[in-house]
């Protein structure tokens, strides 16, 4: 079995990171597999980037050209949009190529154009990290009966707070013109499966639910004492963790969110015995002020510090209004440390509520305050909460779950096709 991975790139955020994992579990696992990216960042002979320096500075001012396209349409969506206008000579290079299926990952960004992708004539697997393939330019937008993604993007129902080209419309459009081949839809989360399964573009096409692919052996659970040292936190707290991303200029994200439920939260624990530590970002030059103290710890882009942090933390908080099934939220379990999050969205295939972890009622702030309250309370229920954690992470995320399902959605592809 050869596959070909194509994503914007390998290891730059969370959904490149998990295409990059997929295609090194395949690989450990006896599959031929490669990865066809834009913006390579790791040094394996296995992913193909730009190699030449007009190749490479052409890969860098794609999504640049592409946003000033973008700016045609006034949004109150705050959420990356990508139109992918600009044509490019992937689709050709990938039907030439010797791999029997094509397996699609995020491709925003301008990796390669909406019309290109319709010129794939290979079998294709779509792995989705957001709402994007079957919405306008939208990667992240409302999930309710008026979306236009379920009905369709007319004249009638744009946002009256939109302005401007309507390109999100625009953007549709040219997908249902170019995507009359149906791809298998492979969807990490059951929320995200059955958007797609309602969507307008999307709806009579199959779609199957396989979580994204966690390296178990290298997440696991570590001697916090040494976690802690190791990175130079102290040892006599309780340390409460969760991702930078976006911060305030991305809603989706909860930041807001998060800083009412840490404050309700003070009121009920000594504040001098809890450490907030954040990673993502170094510290602000004008930090939000938190109920707690807190330590920054910048941009991690390792696996290794991140399963440190994990395992020096006593809980995890993921806010996020909306996820597809956040790594965030898998690795720390995977680590055994629990995970409090909202009950919403791709969050509740992440969380089973009181059993590794708690998921609170979608954004209530209170009802997370209680949560962490809940899980930092009691020493015992914490172990516990971790073990169960690290167990279902093992029977649910591990490579010698996830890859014999892909291998299966391929190998049935080659022989319909």
């Amino acid at each position: 079995m050869t596959v070909l991975h194509v994503s914007q790139s390998d290891l730059n955020g969370g959904a490149a990171r998990a295409a990059y994992r997929l295609h090194h579990a395949l690989l450990e696992h006896g599959a031929e597999t490669r990865m066809k990216v834009r913006d390579k960042k790791s040094d394996e002979w296995t992913v193909e980037g730009p190699e030449s320096k007009s190749d490479k500075a052409i890969s860098l001012l794609r999504p640049a050209l592409g946003d000033l396209a973008m700016r045609l349409q006034k949004s109150s969506n705050v959420n990356v949009h990508t139109g992918n206008w600009l044509p490019s000579t992937w689709s050709g290079k990938l039907n030439a190529a010797d791999a029997e299926v094509v397996n699609l990952h995020w491709v925003g960004g301008e990796t390669l154009s909406i019309e290109d992708i319709g010129r794939i004539r290979k079998p294709m697997v779509w792995t989705l990290h957001d709402m994007w393939p079957f919405c306008g330019a939208e990667h992240y937008t409302d999930d309710d009966e008026l979306s236009r993604w379920r009905s369709g993007y007319s004249k009638t129902n744009r946002p009256a707070s939109d302005g401007g080209v309507d390109l999100d419309r625009l953007v549709w459009q040219r997908k249902c013109r170019a995507w009359k081949r149906p791809m298998h839809i492979v969807a990490p989360s059951r929320w995200l499966a059955d958007c797609a399964r309602e969507s307008s573009l999307f709806h009579d096409w199959e779609v199957s639910v396989i979580p994204n692919v966690l390296d178990t052996g290298f997440y696991q659970p570590l001697n916090r004492a040494f976690s802690r040292q190791a990175l130079g936190l102290p040892a006599g707290r309780q340390i409460i963790l969760f991702g930078a991303a976006g911060g305030n200029r991305d809603p989706r994200k909860g930041n807001d969110l998060l800083l009412d439920a840490l404050t309700q939260l003070a009121s009920r624990l000594d504040p001098q015995n809890v450490l907030c530590v954040v990673f993502g970002q170094s510290s602000p030059q004008n930090p939000c002020k938190l109920a707690f103290n807190t330590r920054w710890m910048g941009h991690v882009q390792d696996d290794a510090t991140l399963a440190l942090l994990y395992n020096a933390a006593d809980v995890m908080v993921v806010p996020s209004r909306q996820e597809n099934l956040p790594q965030t939220a898998t690795e720390p379990q995977a680590c055994g440390c629990p995970v409090v999050a909202f009950d919403c969205t791709g969050l509740r295939d992440a969380v089973v509520h009181r059993e590794t972890g708690y998921l609170a009622r979608a954004f209530d702030t209170e009802d997370m305050a209680d949560g962490l309250h809940w899980i930092l309370g009691e020493a015992n229920r914490r172990e516990a909460l971790g073990q169960s954690a690290r167990a279902r992470a093992l029977r649910l995320w591990a490579p010698e779950v996830v890859v014999p399902q892909y291998l299966s959605i391929y190998r049935s592809l080659v022989e319909q096709h």
